[in-house]
């Protein structure tokens, strides 16, 4: 990609002129460090060299193809990633079975009750009460996928005992949105009740820093 760049001619802003390709753009995906982070146009403008409508108009193209998903963040902003595809989800659902089938066999094989290890992986009785009573909007199915982000948000802050807003909506919302259209909404909803949740101890100010004590 760096001789094709190179091959290409500049206009007077310093930007590439001429056509880039399609695969050019899948590229910067590709070469990404984190492969789970969604891209904006500025991103892809910054690593094509090229202008904002060049980088929206690609990837909207991509985006029609199916080659892209997308989603609006925010009031203007706009992000992209790329889809798993059926065949990546069964990849993935049939290499999840294997390794459950092989926890199983070896839980089995040590004389360990399988029921009991994954009993590991659940929330405590106080928190798994704690989610289901939390005051969510919603009902039905909406009302358990946001139960569900609620405990996704809980489990990354188990993980993570320091964490700030930024770091939620980063690495929770985007896996669980919950049919918010905004990461802001989003963290209006869940904020309250993850506050209500055993050993969470929020921030005293809006921007700083929540902690997981323990519990």
């Amino acid at each position: 990609m760096e001789e094709e760049s190179r091959a290409r001619s500049r206009n007077e802003h310093g930007q590439y002129v001429g056509r880039i390709p399609l695969e050019a753009v899948l590229e910067v995906f590709d070469e990404r460090d984190d492969a789970a982070r969604p891209l904006t146009a500025a991103d892809v403008m910054e690593a094509l060299d090229c202008s904002r409508r060049t980088a929206h108009n690609k990837l909207n193209e991509l985006e029609e193809q199916g080659d892209l998903a997308t989603r609006k963040v925010g009031a203007r902003s706009r992000v992209w990633w790329v889809p798993l595809t059926g065949e990546s989800h069964r990849a993935r659902a049939s290499s999840e079975s294997s390794t459950d089938q092989s926890a199983t066999d070896d839980a089995t094989a040590t004389g360990v009750d399988v029921e009991d290890t994954r009993r590991v992986v659940d929330h405590p009785p106080a928190v798994s009460n704690a989610i289901e009573q939390a005051d969510l909007p919603g009902s039905g199915p909406m009302l358990d996928a946001r139960r569900e982000a609620l405990s996704a948000a809980y489990d990354y802050l188990t993980d993570h005992p320091e964490a700030k807003k930024a770091d939620f909506l980063r690495d929770v919302y985007f896996q669980y949105p919950a049919g918010f259209e905004s990461a802001e909404g989003w963290w209006n909803a869940i904020q309250p009740a993850l506050k209500q949740l055993p050993g969470v101890d929020p921030p005293e100010e809006r921007g700083h820093i929540w902690h997981f004590l323990g519990g």
